[in-house]
């Protein structure tokens, strides 16, 4: 491994899990003792429930990830906790597998699109679902307490156990989804390169893949060696060698998903981006031509979602960001499909997480029946840009006061806080401002009909931000929840 300079953070804790990166001391990375204490107070939330009997486990492939695996398992049976593990696997394939266990919850060891210094504990309930809010707090609070948790003796050790079936359980799901149409993939014999990103998706990938009748797969970045090839987020500056070799090899498709395989993007025929916003809203399109329904996605989505749910009779609704949310949303609001635009797709008939395999087989399944190319395909979409930033958090820095002093300056506007900061300019153009939830940054989103708009309207508000950062603010430290 080529010598390069981690930047340690703190950990971050959110509805997404509980991510850093590896080493450093215990609270300022993610350490054994920080595994062992998370996993713990989870173990024991299990436990208060009165519904701890199981938990399914499973990993992408940082190289990290065997290392914090060992220590998950060991921690869950010391807590008198059965353990199923997944091994290698995806994020959605452990979604999946809490429920066909009727196992009292999951914990899936990823961080995701980070880079590979990171790992996290991602944690499910008996649902396969993320924790919401309340939950995730009543965990937060366990693991301050860690000296009033008891592990349980010799006699009572929970047993551990792995499963290597839920490959095939996944895909067999996926292909029994009545609007995912395997003889029309087949009739198509396309050839379709994979960007792997050297994780989990060099081998559920290209079996769903083969299982849907593809002619032809060629996998870039297949090596599951924890050594990423570039930057896991699946976006358009990551994707160059993706987008070569599409050409190249005259592929109808490219494909890329993150390590943990719950986000999707494509690459087009010509080489081009479909956009990893559009890959919700094409499969949308698909799904709301034969399910009439509402949709939803976060509020840094692009609004095109809204002008496809509409022009089908449905309803749109937005959701702050983190899968839960968007969950939460989809359950009130009885939506047909939803998702984030980051290239989440969620399909509720199959259970309840976002799940790149299932927006796969979705996609070439309505490529496949419209008789277009994906280039083609993606023309008949309304055109909208996001610009996304980001500005890096610092330690001791008031997020809540400067998005309040953002707004006092654009009070002229619409705003809504719901998650951070939302502002609607006119024409439809809109910017928001929020914590992530996975990295210590806020992020600036800005969508308008026109690229330089976007960037503009992103680049005014990333200074109006410096210039907040620099006058003198009450201290406080920052949420990152």
């Amino acid at each position: 491994m080529p010598d390069k300079t981690l930047q340690l953070v703190s950990l971050i804790t959110s509805i997404s899990g509980i991510r850093g990166t590896i080493g450093n001391k215990p609270g300022n990375g993610l350490t054994p003792v920080d595994i062992v204490r998370f996993t713990s107070a989870y173990a024991q939330w299990l436990i208060t429930r009165g519904d701890h009997r199981k938990v399914v486990i499973g990993r992408d492939g940082r190289a990290s990830g065997k290392m914090v695996r060992d220590l998950v398992a060991a921690t869950l049976q010391a807590m008198g906790i059965d353990v199923v593990d997944l091994d290698l696997t995806t994020t959605p394939t452990v979604e999946i597998a809490v429920v066909e266990e009727r196992a009292a919850g999951g914990m899936i060891i990823t961080a995701s699109h980070n880079p590979e210094e990171w790992n996290a504990l991602k944690l499910l309930n008996r649902s396969g679902e993320f924790l919401d809010a309340t939950e995730a707090r009543e965990v937060m609070a366990l693991a301050e307490q860690l000296n009033d948790i008891a592990y349980v003796d010799l006699y009572h050790l929970g047993k551990y156990a792995t499963n290597q079936n839920y490959l095939q359980k996944h895909i067999e799901l996926i292909l029994q989804h009545p609007l995912v149409r395997t003889e029309a993939i087949q009739k198509k014999q396309y050839r379709i390169v994979v960007d792997a990103i050297n994780s989990s998706g060099a081998v559920y990938v290209p079996a769903l893949l083969r299982a849907l009748g593809v002619q032809e797969i060629i996998i870039l970045n297949e090596d599951i060696n924890g050594r990423f090839a570039h930057n896991p987020e699946p976006l358009p500056e990551h994707l160059a060698g993706l987008k070569t070799e599409v050409k190249k090899r005259n592929a109808h498709l490219g494909i890329a998903v993150d390590p943990d395989v719950d986000r999707l993007c494509f690459v087009c025929e010509d080489g081009s981006m479909f956009g990893e916003e559009y890959t919700l809203v094409a499969i949308a399109d698909y799904v709301l031509s034969y399910r009439k329904g509402n949709t939803v996605s976060n509020y840094l989505s692009t609004q095109a979602l809204k002008e496809v749910t509409e022009k089908h009779g449905g309803q749109y609704f937005p959701a702050p960001v983190g899968e839960v949310n968007v969950v939460q949303k989809m359950k009130q609001v009885h939506a047909v499909i939803g998702g984030e635009g980051n290239g989440g797709v969620i399909v509720p008939e199959l259970h309840y997480g976002r799940d790149a395999l299932a927006g796969i087989a979705l996609f070439l399944s309505h490529l496949a029946l419209s008789g277009k190319n994906a280039s083609a395909l993606r023309k008949q979409y309304p055109d909208y840009f996001i610009s996304k930033n980001k500005i890096a958090l610092q330690d001791g820095m008031d997020l809540q006061a400067i998005l309040m002093r953002v707004k006092e300056k654009y009070k002229q506007y619409p705003t809504n806080t719901e998650d951070g900061l939302r502002i609607e300019f006119e024409n439809n153009d809109w910017v928001h401002l929020r914590a992530s939830n996975t990295e210590p940054i806020i992020r600036i989103y800005a969508e308008s009909k026109f690229e330089t708009t976007a960037n503009n309207i992103a680049r005014k508000m990333m200074e109006d931000i410096r210039e907040c950062i620099n006058q003198r603010s009450p201290s406080g430290s920052s949420s990152l929840s």
